[in-house]
Order: C-alpha cells, then structure tokens, then sequence
C-alpha cells in the first residue's frame, strides 16, 4: 500500500519512510500531472489549520484521478523560540530561506532564554477517514551552527533527551527517535495499526 505525501521536501519523505516502510507501506511524494501540488496556505498561527486546510486542497486536487484510493499524508511544522513569541512558528520555512540559520542565532544574541521547541501535525487519510497527530520535541537553540546533517534550523536546535549535540550533529536515525516529525508519524502509524482502525 502506498502512502502519498503532499510534500516538496524530499528530507520528510525519507523520514516518513524510515516510519512506514516496517509495516510495509511504501512512501512516495505526491504528485499530479507530473506536479507536486501548490498548497494556498491559510492566514493563521495554528498549525492544524495550516495541515488540515493542505489536506483538503490534496483532496481535492486528486479528486478525478487514479490515485483517489492510495493514502494521502499531510504535515506542517515549525520552530517555535519562547523568548521571541513562538517566532518563526509556523513561517520557518519562509524565515529559513530568508535569514537562515544565522539570522536566528543573531536576534537570540547575549539572550539567555533559549528555549524553543519543533512542532509538527501530521494528518492521514484514506477513504473517509482521517488519522490526525501532533509530535512536539522541546529543546534550545545552540550559540553556534553545528553540523550539516538534516535540513531547516536543525544544525541550531539541540534536542532535550539527547546528549548536547544539534539535530544537525545527528544521523537521520538518532534525529528520528527524538524528533517532533518522527513522533508524529509514530503515532500515525500506531493508529494504522491497531485493531480498533
């Protein structure tokens, strides 16, 4: 069984299927006439809107296609500091391009209160149903940038659980065990597979 991700990162892909591919599902991007969808993403801080609405643009979108009966996956995430009111939240993405990992340890410059946290809502659907879960990994934001590995603001967030080193510092397994994506799509897949689903 295949399970669609309406994403264009292929770094979350490989984390879904790290998750997925045990219980024999197969995680492929979702893609339409050759396109991965443009999702028009709504005005709000809440990151459930912003998942929930992608999945209904999704549906829609595959609506009169063949691939209507695959599982469908949707997930928005962010950086969340503290000290700066949630920034960048749910515009990371947007914020990381733009100013870069740099950009964040400059305005958190001489400021003790580092604390931050990822956040990330996944939902899955297939044929009516939805399965919908929020993974949160609450950490701080290192002085330094430190290591290549990951993507986003990963080389700048050190983990709480792991042993002082950034995400960035972390092979995709270790960053998978203590992520928020990675405890999102457990619980997802949890629920795929109890016999209550």
């Amino acid at each position: 069984m295949k399970i669609l991700f309406a994403t264009s990162n292929t770094n979350k892909i490989i984390e879904a299927s790290a998750i997925f591919a045990p219980l024999g599902y197969v995680v492929e991007q979702l893609v339409v006439d050759g396109k991965t969808p443009k999702f028009i993403e709504p005005q709000t801080d809440n990151i459930e809107e912003i998942s929930e609405s992608k999945m209904h643009q999704s549906l829609e979108i595959i609506s009169e296609t063949d691939i209507v009966d695959n599982y469908i996956l949707v997930e928005d995430s962010g950086l969340f500091i503290r000290n700066i009111g949630g920034f960048p939240g749910v515009y990371s993405s947007y914020v990381e391009k733009k100013i870069g990992n740099e950009g964040i340890i400059n305005i958190l410059a001489d400021n003790p209160d580092r604390v931050a946290e990822y956040r990330a809502y996944s939902v899955l659907y297939r044929n009516g149903k939805y399965l919908k879960s929020l993974g949160i990994c609450r950490g701080k934001i290192s002085t330094t940038i430190r290591g290549s590995n990951g993507f986003g603001f990963d080389p700048i967030f050190i983990p709480d659980g792991g042993d002082g080193r950034t995400f960035g510092e972390m092979s995709d397994l270790e960053k998978g065990v203590l992520s928020h994506r990675g405890e999102s799509l457990r619980i997802l897949s949890e629920e795929l597979i109890s016999p209550s689903k």
